[in-house]
């Protein structure tokens, strides 16, 4: 015959039912029942109290939370997240205008992102593995203006149809996005005019980063490009990404993970309107929207404009007396020693300059070390011993 099966509730009825039969007092029920003498109090007058209800099991969670987000805050954290869909809890502070006992009843990021998680506006992502992170190969941005850093975020096709090609710059040191523009071709005519605008409106940097595509790089000796010798006139420093290297330019990246998040998806229906999102976003981003890795604080808060102001007249590189200076004629090559040598078709009408050296004549764009004429005195070729020379901070 198998073992009768019982539960908690039945061995609590069965206690009571026992000590109403006036047979067994408290000590030998305990005894019965292994339980303690309190115990058995305990259900007994709980059973008095409320009959066989009395008997289930109760909830071990206190009636009261004294550490309890008031709903009032919790309200506020909601709407906040649904006003910025994309931004964590980390970033989801209390509003400027937020009276005082609200911002001070403010949770910890922890329990803002398990609110968040609550009501369910926590889009999971899939866990991506990490590569070691090595020591950045460029400058590092010390203040504003140091470093730019520019690039076009993926192209797409708005709701007509039609290519768009968003232009992006922004200040290394700040995050401050300086422009957002959708161009009708990502080449230098296009991109200059946004340039121009840009140093008018917040001075010159000292370097501007990029990738090694055009229109801020070739394949030509320097890299060098329309756009990337204007640059270098204006005394601003090429610095280039290693090629399949992204992440060192991986704050513009960042950026451009959220531009796509918050003002293309979905696209807007034509290329004005699409134009219309960026500009009223980028203030938001700017002036509201806390950045993490500056202490939760928006980027307009650590930049200032910079004090190079931008010229109304670009003047030739200066040379030094014993430089031999050549002007590149209209098919990139220059007068040399009796014949035309090649260097670049993006330095037709600069003045580039050559110094002799134990390995040959080496070639200048003003502190740019293009390269080496080459034995047959035909083209400007790299240097032997190294690749396309990369610009770097004293």
């Amino acid at each position: 015959m198998p073992w009768k099966a019982t539960n908690s509730m039945d061995e609590r009825a069965k206690l009571v039912h026992w000590y109403e039969t006036g047979k067994y007092t408290i000590k030998e029920l305990a005894v019965l029942f292994e339980v303690s003498r309190k115990t058995v109090y305990k259900w007994l007058g709980r059973y008095e109290a409320a009959g066989l209800e009395g008997l289930t099991d109760h909830s071990r969670a206190p009636l009261r939370h004294p550490n309890a987000v008031p709903p009032a805050v919790v309200a506020a954290v909601v709407a906040a997240k649904r006003a910025h869909p994309t931004w964590g809890p980390v970033k989801l502070l209390p509003p400027a205008e937020a009276p005082d006992d609200l911002a001070a009843a403010w949770p910890a990021v922890s329990t803002r992102a398990a609110l968040l998680d609550r009501y369910g506006l926590v889009q999971r992502r899939r866990h991506r593995r990490r590569a070691v992170p090595t020591a950045p190969p460029l400058t590092v941005a010390m203040a504003p203006n140091d470093v730019w850093c520019t690039d076009f975020k993926g192209w797409f096709r708005t709701g007509d149809g039609h290519r768009c090609d968003p232009s992006t710059v922004q200040d290394a040191y700040s995050r401050m996005l300086l422009g957002c523009d959708v161009v009708a071709r990502p080449d230098a005519q296009h991109v200059r005019p946004i340039f121009e605008r840009l140093f008018r409106t917040f001075g010159l940097p000292l370097a501007i980063r990029s990738d090694n595509g055009p229109p801020y790089a070739s394949v030509g000796v320097g890299g060098l490009t329309v756009l990337a010798v204007w640059w270098v006139k204006l005394g601003i420093r090429l610095e280039r990404i290693a090629p399949g290297h992204p992440e060192q330019n991986g704050r513009l990246e960042r950026l451009h993970r959220t531009l796509k998040a918050e003002c293309c998806q979905p696209p807007a229906a034509t290329l004005l309107r699409q134009q219309q999102r960026f500009d009223g976003w980028r203030p938001v981003y700017n002036t509201e929207r806390p950045h993490a890795a500056l202490g939760n604080v928006p980027p307009a808060t650590l930049y200032t404009p910079s004090l190079r102001p931008f010229p109304t007249r670009l003047e030739d590189p200066q040379y030094a007396a014993a430089t031999a200076v050549r002007r590149v004629r209209s098919n990139g090559q220059i007068r040399w020693q009796g014949g035309l040598v090649y260097v670049s078709e993006a330095l037709v009408g600069e003045a580039v300059g050559l110094n002799e050296t134990a390995t040959g004549w080496s070639v200048h764009f003003g502190p740019m070390d293009l390269g080496l004429v080459d034995p047959q005195g035909e083209r400007v070729v790299h240097h032997p011993d190294r690749g396309p020379k990369r610009e770097r901070k004293a």
